[in-house]
């Protein structure tokens, strides 16, 4: 019997680690899945406003540290980050290891993108904000397309999530996402956003899609 897909889960978010496993339970359970967290990196970014070369310095060594890492699988096969705000860093990842490294939206926004032209957008985290606004951008562009993305933060969701009311943190994506008007589509840009799809979708006529979801389908695509 063949050794499993050893995979790294690298977060920013704690409340991004129960949604990503359960999308690999549900979607891909063969693979071996660990988890590298480091929670300073979401909280730095907010209090500087922006990434600065050491920030980018230390995603470089949480990808060295993940490549480096073996046992059951074998040798890491692949890195999936799943904090959406740190684009760049992540970027900058990608352009020096031969492994397959995936950005937390990136899976989702091209099933956005085949979707149609017109994309909506829900976010919990602030500094992601414009950062994946652009990143949709950037993508068609390549594809050569012309897009209309609106973009949405729920305020107040994220906190509520944090201090253990998921009620609230769902509703407020909910109404967030009802707010977005004449769309194809609706991408909920967090991976923790995930467990409010069906309240989402309580809200809305448009099709609903999830980060973590489409990034195992991704990996597991390009592993298999």
């Amino acid at each position: 019997m063949s050794e499993p897909v050893r995979i790294a889960l690298i977060h920013a978010l704690e409340e991004s680690v129960l949604p990503i496993r359960q999308a690999f339970v549900k979607l891909w359970p063969e693979a071996y899945v660990f988890d590298l967290l480091d929670t300073s990196l979401a909280v730095d970014l907010a209090h500087e406003g922006q990434l600065d070369a050491a920030m980018k310095d230390r995603f470089r060594t949480l990808a060295d540290y993940a490549l480096g890492s073996q046992g059951k699988g074998g040798r890491t096969q692949g890195i999936l980050f799943t904090c959406s705000a740190f684009g760049p860093a992540i970027a900058a990842v990608k352009a020096r290891v031969s492994a397959p490294v995936l950005r937390p939206n990136e899976a989702a926004f091209e099933a956005a993108l085949a979707a149609g032209d017109k994309i909506g957008l829900v976010v919990t985290f602030g500094p992601s904000l414009e950062a994946l606004k652009q990143e949709l951008f950037d993508m068609a562009v390549v594809r050569d397309r012309r897009i209309e993305v609106q973009a949405i933060l729920a305020e107040g969701a994220l906190e509520a999530l944090k201090s253990g009311d998921g009620e609230s943190h769902d509703r407020l994506a909910a109404e967030a996402a009802a707010k977005l008007t004449n769309v194809d589509v609706i991408v909920l840009g967090q991976f923790s956003l995930a467990r409010a799809r069906q309240a989402v979708e309580d809200r809305t006529t448009r099709p609903v899609i999830t980060t973590p979801e489409s990034a195992v389908i991704a990996l597991r695509d390009r592993l298999m």
